[in-house]
């Protein structure tokens, strides 16, 4: 039953979700908020979810209460798991931000992170009656991690219906990544059909305290370019220097 249809706009999808409750994950970027407002689009009640795990930075946190907020969230949970205790990323430990594209799957890369982050988002829906999760994974325009891949999700899924009692007895958990065949311009253009504030959201690695991007790191040359792509000038709010 796996979502991945994302070769339509969400102005073309059926509101297959009204009167159904979901839990969106959002993180405080450009794509999770693109997700959030394609859950409303689809008519679905959202349950935003961020997780503080450890992270470099708050301030996509932030970014992620005001997105719940302006995209009609009907409740945001921020959840705690510390991440940092283990380490092994840039953005959990020490390690220097890459900031010139690499080889292979980059030091930015946070082992087991989506895993653990749907894992919550499916304990919540299970308490919330949810049998439909989102996420904003995307494996076209991005770094290379193993958990933004549609196997990936699909595993999830599987999981998901095989680990809980929704799963066993309540007809099953539908895990939805409209993004994941979109590059970045295809995404920037879906987010302003659904009126996404992107100077609102952070997607910088090593944002400053006011949200400011590096402009260096993947995350800031993958935004970039998918405003560039798409025509449309960058709201990204840049750190001086």
């Amino acid at each position: 039953m796996l979502t991945l249809d994302s070769t339509k706009s969400a102005a073309e999808y059926p509101p297959d979700g009204r009167g159904k409750r979901a839990v969106v994950l959002v993180s405080g970027g450009m794509d999770s908020a693109v997700v959030l407002a394609i859950a409303r689009a689809r008519g679905f009640e959202a349950y935003a979810l961020s997780v503080r795990y450890g992270q470099r930075h708050s301030a996509e946190l932030d970014a992620a209460a005001r997105h719940a907020a302006s995209l009609g969230a009907v409740a945001h949970k921020l959840v705690d798991v510390d991440l940092r205790s283990i380490g092994g990323s840039a953005l959990t430990a020490d390690i220097a931000v890459p900031e010139t594209p690499g080889e292979g799957i980059p030091i930015t890369y946070v082992p087991a992170r989506n895993t653990i982050m749907l894992s919550l988002a499916l304990g919540w829906a299970e308490v919330l009656g949810a049998r439909d999760l989102f996420c904003g994974v995307n494996a076209v325009d991005y770094s290379g991690y193993p958990d933004c891949r549609p196997e990936f999700i699909a595993a999830f899924e599987r999981l998901a219906n095989l680990a809980t009692q929704a799963g066993v007895e309540e007809g099953g958990i539908r895990v939805h990544a409209p993004l994941i065949a979109m590059g970045k311009a295809a995404i920037v253009t879906e987010g302003l059909r659904l009126g996404v504030d992107f100077a609102k959201t952070v997607s910088c690695y090593q944002a400053d305290a006011e949200g400011r991007a590096c402009g260096r790191c993947d995350a800031c040359r993958l935004r970039a370019e998918g405003f560039a792509k798409a025509g449309v000038s960058d709201p990204t709010r840049y750190a001086p220097g």
